[in-house]
């Protein structure tokens, strides 16, 4: 699945993006250089899967889900840290332009720049992005609770600035959308990791560790894995998908000098799917180990709140 996720998404920008031909062409009777190389991506990308299982076969289930988890952990920690950075910064440039302040702090030629939905997300927001992500490698948090917060004070900014001082813009509605959409759909791997979601229990709570792993396995992979692929392929596959189009194009509301986010919050719904495919592989091997009747060795071990667990504490939780 990780693989496949890899080798697909790849594929799927250089067919959208670098508008090559595809692996399918393949198929067509015409061989070209360009659907070789993409059929490698996937050769590759699926004998370094094959590679390390044969390397790792000593290796716990639930030491590989720990390892995918950690994974899964930073990007979702680098979303959170991105969302925080680009939208407090598109806030106060959008909030200038409103103002009519842009043109004391640039020139005139960046005023009109950054009235621009393509420069603004590709000069400023993608920076801010990176910079998200490589915080996330020196941080602990993954931010949920303090996401909430942010969220909180920005509603109650306009509570106040409406029925107190009359003042309202476009802007801050879309800060409150925007983080608000990144709280719930970055959160939804962390509830899965910590079975958070609402389950209708009829029969589980009475089920055997082995019997509840066969029915997470079944769940993880005809119920979570499907959904994630059904959002994945619907969303990314041509120019005008949900979620490709808006991001291709850095689509942006109609309110006019509002916050030019939109297309990122489509991205949302690629970084829910990707996040919980991940963290259903995740559940799948710690399913399988309890389908085994293994011990949960490592099942201390995993802190989601932690950048990685030592080497020396996975030995002595095991």
């Amino acid at each position: 699945m990780l693989a496949v996720l890899v080798a697909w998404l790849s594929n799927q920008w250089l067919i959208v993006s670098r508008e090559w031909p595809g692996v399918t062409a393949l198929f067509s009777g015409e061989v070209q250089s360009q659907s070789l190389m993409q059929l490698g991506i996937y050769a590759v990308c699926l004998a370094v899967i094959i590679l390390y299982v044969l390397s790792s076969r000593n290796k716990p289930l639930r030491t590989d889900a720990a390892l995918i988890t950690r994974f899964n952990t930073w990007f979702i920690r680098g979303c959170f840290w991105a969302v925080v950075f680009v939208g407090l910064t598109d806030m106060a440039i959008s909030f200038l332009r409103v103002e009519g302040l842009l043109h004391h702090f640039f020139s005139e030629d960046m005023v009109k720049e950054l009235g621009r939905s393509q420069f603004r997300g590709s000069m400023i927001h993608m920076p801010l992005i990176g910079a998200g992500f490589l915080l996330a490698l020196v941080t602990r948090t993954v931010g949920f609770h303090w996401l909430a917060l942010l969220i909180v004070v920005a509603e109650l900014a306009i509570v106040i600035t409406r029925f107190i001082f009359s003042y309202e813009q476009a802007f801050m509605g879309d800060l409150v959308r925007f983080w608000y959409a990144a709280l719930f759909l970055f959160a939804s791997a962390y509830t899965l990791l910590h079975e958070g979601h609402v389950r209708v229990d009829v029969f589980y709570h009475a089920l055997t560790r082995r019997s509840k792993g066969r029915v997470n396995a079944v769940g993880a992979v005809l119920l979570g894995m499907s959904l994630c692929w059904t959002i994945i392929l619907i969303g990314f596959k041509g120019k005008s998908s949900i979620i490709y189009g808006p991001m291709a194009n850095f689509e942006v509301s109609q309110s006019g000098f509002g916050m030019y986010t939109k297309y990122l919050m489509a991205a949302f719904l690629g970084v829910f799917a990707i996040s919980m495919l991940i963290q259903f592989v995740s559940q799948l091997f710690d399913a399988y180990a309890d389908m085994k009747d293994n011990a949960p060795e490592v099942e201390e071990a995993v802190d989601i709140n932690y950048v990685a667990t030592p080497a020396a504490d996975l030995n002595q939780a095991g």
